[in-house]
């Protein structure tokens, strides 16, 4: 049985305190259980082959005393392992080379446990900077082994690798019924000017939402977008039934020529900054209460409504901000024809949003000029890390039968593929709710 406390005293010298002697405990009942698994693992596998003999009798996979102690790096901190040698002298019958004994718990030239490898890019990415791990990390961790400035700058090379064959993955094997579009400018200076990333994140047929693609561009250029929906286009990707992007006209241009049968939706995040933005900050707490009162509405005809009375209050003072709202109202209120489940997930390009705010505060603490791939390689890895965390859209049965050409009115499914439509043209919404109750 592991015993790590009556031998404390003579193992553990007292150094600084109680929280000294917790932080030493914990590393060195660390060690302890490390070397009780490093053992276990070995006599388990000499076990399994211990009927192996040679032509005089003696067994082909026996123990071989033990490998050099070294250091590794964990989250209790700094370990020192001596981990058993297997000397196995059995060898493969197709190509005649040794066997080799390979240790699960702890790999050949194992420095650091996956957990603070998985740490070590996470916080550079954060904002921390690659000569700040070992003062950082180095008393911490117990030891400053791989955490010099090099280890982590060699990072973004495999990084750069990883996004470059994601940007030419196959797409054809991807649905992507859903989209959302932005252009996130980033404050990093580069040679050729700052760098507008252009994203697009997707929702499967199943509900999954995923990253779709990652490019840099010149702004937001019409020019920009096409190249990037081509490159997707040609790698198999099918037009989404609806992209939900900001004001910005660049993408709304690419998208008609390259998906012409895709909808288009404005985001009502960006759309309530462009409004307020053309009103006074006195008039700020009554206007955001107002378009509340649309993007929030129980169905179209109340948004309308609300639309109407929000051009009521503020079109005579302030018509631009009320022409930034009537005159781009069927993009804004597009999303009650989808699913009701889906209307939280439509409103808004808020998935990016969110994700790229840790893009931003690592750009802002960059040293000098940066590089377009170093940038690029790093927002990959970041909204890859973020996707993990992404919940799938609600109802993900519907996004089938979206994609599928099903009709909803007010959120509620009122025709599925290949059956007769209950509307009519005479039929008005709230008619079509009480002929078909079962649809809700």
């Amino acid at each position: 049985m592991l015993t790590v406390v009556p031998d404390l005293p003579a193992a553990l010298p007292a150094q600084g305190g109680s929280s000294s002697l917790i932080d030493q405990l914990v590393r060195e009942g660390a060690r302890q259980m490390l070397a009780a698994a490093l053992q276990a693992e070995v006599a388990a596998y000499i076990d399994q082959f211990a009927h192996l003999r040679d032509e005089d009798g003696r067994r082909l996979v026996v123990r071989n005393g033990t490998a050099e102690t070294r250091t590794v790096v964990t989250s209790a901190g700094a370990v020192e392992v001596t981990a058993p040698r297997v000397n196995d002298k059995r060898t493969d019958p197709a190509t005649g080379e040794r066997m080799r004994f390979s240790s699960a718990v702890l790999p050949p030239w194992a420095r650091k446990t996956p957990r603070v490898s998985e740490v070590l890019p996470l916080l550079y990415l954060h904002g921390l900077s690659s000569g700040d791990f070992v003062p950082a990390l180095g008393q911490f961790l117990g030891s400053s082994a791989g955490l010099s400035s090099s280890t982590v700058t060699k990072l973004t090379e495999t990084w750069t690798a990883e996004a470059a064959a994601f940007m030419t993955r196959d797409l054809s094997g991807a649905d992507y019924v859903y989209l959302w579009v932005d252009g996130i400018h980033l404050g990093i200076r580069l040679g050729e000017g700052k760098l507008c990333l252009l994203v697009m994140i997707g929702v499967r047929a199943d509900g999954r939402k995923e990253l779709v693609a990652l490019a840099g561009g010149y702004r937001e250029s019409a020019e920009s977008w096409a190249d990037l929906l081509r490159d997707c286009s040609r790698r198999g990707m099918r037009a989404p039934v609806l992209a939900v992007g900001d004001g910005a006209l660049g993408f709304w241009t690419a998208v008609c020529e390259v998906f012409p049968q895709a909808r288009t939706r404005r985001c009502w995040f960006h759309k309530i900054a462009n409004v307020l933005g053309a009103l006074p900050k006195s008039a700020h707490p009554g206007a955001k209460k107002a378009l509340a009162e649309i993007w929030n509405a129980e169905d179209k005809d109340h948004a309308r409504a609300a639309v109407k009375a929000f051009a009521a209050a503020y079109g005579a003072k302030f018509p631009k901000a009320a022409a930034k709202v009537t005159g781009d109202e069927d993009e804004l209120l597009a999303f009650y024809d989808y699913p009701a489940e889906h209307w939280v997930h439509l409103r808004t390009t808020n998935p990016i949003e969110s994700t790229f705010a840790t893009v931003r505060l690592r750009t802002k603490v960059t040293k000098g000029h940066g590089s377009k791939s170093a940038a690029l390689a790093m927002a990959f890895k970041l909204i890859e890390s973020a996707q993990r965390r992404w919940r799938m859209v609600n109802a993900p049965h519907l996004v089938a039968l979206v994609r599928a050409g099903a009709t909803f009115v007010n959120g509620k499914l009122v025709e599925r593929p290949g059956e007769p439509s209950p509307v009519t043209a005479s039929s008005s919404p709230d008619q079509v709710e009480e002929d078909i109750p079962a649809a809700a």
